[in-house]
């Protein structure tokens, strides 16, 4: 039977997908067709850049590009006059233009310069976001340090979600295929901002948003501004990434997608599963792994008897049997639709996507602890893993877009994502100097996730055209769950034997206080919600066509958000009763926790509740914030200062572990200026220079005493209640050229300081060499600069061939060096929650970078068309710098994450009229992803350092079909 939470959520979402099926299909597709071409200048033949371009008697329009190129899609089929007009040129009108369905018009002409003053014609449409063009357009008129990347960008690199796109923009790396990293800065200093509204975080244990939830067919595009300002929220110290979705389309489509993915070393392989539930896929958990609902609030050994504590444990399945399959194949599948509708003045337009996308990932992780102290040569534990994770992603995009006029606009955006991750690991090895024993061991784990965004955005114009006024009311909720995660340790003293020589059998560890690490089974919630309001007006008291923006204006806003969180766990292990000859123990893992096996007497085992008061916590937080700024042009030099104050009441609640009360958090007003310059040193050159102050608020999880056991690190993760917030001061200078449509050089050098940088730290208060305890900290300061270029490029006027006039070269690359001072001494939790203070130790882990942060990142990319776009070949390559995993001390040494060399081929070809194939190879290099300790102690990591942890993914080769209609 299905839970009745469960069944609640299965009638949420498909209630969701049915709404928007019903409201998407309803609509016939208008007959219509594209006007594009190009305007210039008539004497110099010059491009003339922001011109407008209407069709009489229409909402439909566009403005030219930097090439001085325009195109207007949705024209309804038939005979239109084209209306082309710019400031100090005579009007132009071309008539009798025939448009047909589903064809190009493509019109070049030139406007004559006149020496009276011309009438403006007011010419409306959907301003195009999501082109290569487009984007370069929207960076270079930004008056910030921003990077940014376009859905038709998307399209040649084939990336399946926004993590995988964001590793194509200067500056950003990827840490676990769905964490964004700007500046090599770890996820924890980046604001995340869905439409304009942040995001919450998608995780337990960090704060962090996994990109690899947003599915990169409905992005419109990403932007990353790198230098702060008043508008931008005042909390990040590498980037704000803002991810627009897609709203309502210039023309009427439909496409169906279904595509397979082959991955080496997983694809047909056999590999290790444990059984699951019957909607695992789906994504979402049946209900057969939740705690049933008779169960009191905890099985005390003092309320019950074991045979009753055994009677509640055959109450949950017996499900560890652990079976050889083979891993199918991925398989990717969508739907997308838009439809746009003229209703007089006013249009609607609606975008609905469902995704579904079902992937196998087999790995064999290689564990290995040395032991503490100066020699680390010595293996404490050396651990090979079998691990099988199959992960399934089901969304759903429903976006509304209402423009009630010229001046007035609606949107209603909608996005629900649900993940869901079944995970079996296999562990055999020895535990060394600690033990000397062998070990079995198994982890069976299922995680879901749902969350949900929504914004209610409004955009107005009010009618003297100076004055913009925007909104945004905004909801979001998370929901996740561990159900059952299954785990279980064998072990047998190394070479021991029995009488005729055979080894001795594994034996079930059943320590007399359970634990994560030994058989156990652990359940987990957390649920979030996020109110969000924001109101931006924008004031231009006067035009000056020296500001690309237009003229001296004021911005001020307001931003308000409300966050709840609340979590609990619990965890239940298994006691054995009886004495040490009884083969109960040695018993294979699907058959020893049978009912039979359960009885809570003599011989057999009982179940003994674990959790620990600090397994649960309620946390609240109000963000109350307002800004100003003045952008005043000046000829070709632009400045704009703005102000913006934050205050922020963040209260965590837990228990520690000797139930006292375990309260953190902070009341905390943030006064953070900026200020960020532009001098045009021409028409497609500039220089820019910001300053901005910045905080880095502790998350939630940072704060909370709750201690969690990672499986596949073998370590503890631990907050901190005594975490405070980091301020952080940023200085950035960078030099752009934008040689002609679509390309760009950009130069940039950066410093940011900090003050109480929050890190995560490796403790060595952690039980033996064995296992690994990491908590969060803060040092006492940090500096960071750093060099950044960009180079975007076009073949087609450098050379006569052919071939290489189709060719086009993206590059980036970025090169950091950082430094921290730790300070003495380091406020650090114990197991407890409890915060004491404790020395760092020698010089090794103060003269170090900043955790997380690469020395560089490099981004390469060559990409070739046909001439009339049927086929399209990108070359992608990507590197990443060692960053500090996890900062260590004297006795268990910093653990750095290594380089990986990633290479990835696209091709996409057009076979017919509305079929498309899309081929992929990725990372062709299949490099291992390592963890190395710091060794020798010099602050870097070098070849000699100790490999703790390293595995290799395997290949991916992938083919899609897209048909459009």
């Amino acid at each position: 039977m299905i839970s009745t939470q469960t069944a609640m959520l299965f009638r949420r979402v498909f209630f969701l997908i049915f709404m928007c099926l019903a409201g998407a299909l309803g609509a016939a597709q208008a007959q219509t067709g594209t006007i594009k071409g190009t305007i210039r200048d008539e004497k110099t033949k010059e491009a003339i850049i922001g011109a407008s371009v209407g069709i009489e008697g229409t909402g439909l329009g566009a403005a030219t590009d930097l090439d001085g190129s325009f195109e207007i899609g949705k024209v309804p089929a038939g005979t239109h006059t084209l209306v082309v007009n710019y400031v100090s040129y005579q009007r132009k009108t071309i008539p009798n233009l025939q448009v047909d369905a589903g064809k190009v018009v493509v019109i070049n002409t030139a406007l004559t310069e006149s020496a009276n003053q011309l009438g403006d014609v007011v010419v409306t449409a959907q301003r195009l976001t999501n082109t290569e063009v487009a984007v370069i357009t929207e960076v270079k008129n930004a008056q910030l340090v921003a990077v940014g990347v376009s859905s038709e960008q998307i399209v040649k690199s084939q990336d399946r979600d926004a993590a995988q796109i964001a590793r194509r923009v200067p500056g950003v790396s990827i840490q676990d295929n769905r964490f964004v990293l700007v500046r090599g800065l770890t996820q924890r200093y980046n604001a995340v901002m869905l439409n304009d509204v942040l995001t919450p975080s998608s995780e337990v244990d960090t704060r962090a948003f996994a990109f690899d939830m947003i599915p990169s067919n409905i992005i419109d595009r990403m932007l990353i501004f790198k230098s702060g300002s008043a508008e931008l929220p005042g909390d990040f110290a590498g980037g704000v990434i803002k991810v627009y979705t897609k709203r309502a389309p210039q023309e009427n489509f439909t496409n169906v997608s279904f595509g397979g993915g082959y991955r080496f070393g997983t694809t047909f392989s056999e590999v290790q599963k444990y059984e699951g539930g019957k909607y695992d896929w789906l994504g979402f958990d049946s209900g057969k792994r939740t705690i049933p609902d008779n169960w009191p609030a905890r099985l005390s050994d003092n309320s019950f008897s074991p045979e009753l504590r055994a009677a509640f444990g055959r109450q949950l399945p017996n499900r560890w049997d652990v079976n050889t399959i083979k891993a199918a194949p991925d398989a990717r599948l969508s739907f997308n639709l838009g439809r746009r509708y003229d209703i007089g003045e006013k249009q609607f337009g609606i975008l609905t996507s469902l995704n579904y996308g079902n992937y196998h990932l087999a790995t064999s992780p290689r564990l290995t602890s040395y032991e503490l102290g100066e020699d680390r040569s010595q293996v404490s534990v050396a651990y090979n893993d079998q691990l099988y994770n199959n992960e399934v992603r089901l969304g759903v995009v429903q976006n509304f877009w209402l423009r009630l006029n010229n001046r007035n606009s609606l949107e209603f955006k909608n996005l629900f994502n649900q993940l869901g991750a079944a995970e079996t690991v296999v562990r055999q090895g020895r535990n060394i100097t600690q033990t000397s024993n062998d070990e079995l061991a198994y982890s069976q784990r299922f995680e879901s996730r749902s969350i949900y965004s929504g914004q209610l955005i409004g955009n107005h114009e009010l009618a003297n055209d100076k004055t913009k006024l925007d909104w945004v009311g905004g909801f979001a909720y998370t929901y996740r769950t561990e159900p059952d995660w299954r785990r279980a340790r064998y072990t047998r003293p190394i070479g021991a034997t029995n009488g005729d020589g055979t080894l001795v059998p594994f034996a079930l560890v059943t320590p007399a206080e359970p634990n994560p690490t030994d058989a156990g089974r652990f359940f987990s919630k957390l649920n979030e919600r996020v109110g969000t309001v924001a109101l931006n007006a924008q004031h231009t008291f006067r035009a000056d066509s020296s500001n690309r923006e237009g003229g001296f204006k004021m911005k001020a806003g307001v931003y308000g958000e409300r966050k709840d969180r609340d979590f609990n766990a619990r965890f239940f292990g298994y006691n054995y009763i009886g004495g040490p000859n009884s083969t109960a123990r040695t018993l294979p893992i699907g058959q020893i926790f049978a009912p039979e096996n359960l009885t809570g007497r003599p011989g057999a085992f009982s179940l003994e509740e674990g959790t620990n008061p600090s397994d649960e916590y309620t946390a609240t937080s109000t963000l109350l914030s307002g800004y100003a700024s003045v952008t005043l042009p000046v000829g070709k030099f632009t400045g704009t200062v703005g102000f913006r104050g934050e205050y922020m009441d963040l209260a965590v609640n837990g228990i520690l572990l000797d139930r006292r009360p375990g309260r953190g958090g902070f009341t905390l007003f943030s006064p953070l200026p900026s200020v960020n310059l532009t001098y045009d040193l021409n028409d497609r050159m500039l220089v820019r220079a910001a300053y901005s102050s910045t905080i880095n608020r502790p998350e939630f999880r940072e704060l909370a005493p709750f201690r969690y056991y990672d499986f596949n690190l073998n370590g503890d993760i631990q907050g901190n209640l005594s975490l405070r917030t980091a301020r952080i001061q940023n200085l950035d200078l960078r030099w752009e050229l934008y040689p002609s449509s679509g390309e760009l050089v950009t130069v940039g050098a950066f410093y940011k300081r900090f003050t109480d940088p929050i890190e995560s730290f490796l403790s060595f208060t952690a039980g033996g060499p064995s296992t690994l305890g990491y908590a969060f900290i803060n040092a006492q300061g940090a500096t960071s600069y750093g060099t950044e270029i960009e180079v975007r490029k076009s073949l087609s006027s450098l050379t006569s061939s052919t071939l290489l006039r189709r060719l086009s070269l993206a590059g980036n690359a970025s090169f950091i060096i950082s430094r921290v001072d730790l300070g003495n001494p380091v406020l650090v939790p114990d197991a407890g929650g409890v915060v004491t203070p404790i020395d760092p130790g020698d010089t090794q882990i103060i003269n170090r970078p900043l955790q997380g942060q690469s020395p560089y990142l490099i981004n390469l990319g060559t990409y070739y068309s046909s001439e009339d776009n049927s086929t399209q070949v990108s070359l992608l390559y990507n590197v990443v710098g060692p960053r500090i995993f996890a900062v260590g001390n004297k006795l268990n040494p910093t653990v750095f994450e290594v380089p990986r060399n990633v290479m990835d081929i696209i091709v996409t070809k057009r076979l017919a009229k509305n079929w498309e194939l899309r081929a992929a190879v990725q990372d062709v290099f299949n490099q291992p992803v390592q963890l190395d300790q710091d060794t020798d102690r010099n602050g870097k990591h070098s070849s000699g350092d100790n490999t703790v942890r390293t595995y290799r993914r395997g290949s991916y080769s992938s083919v899609g079909l897209t048909y459009t209609w």
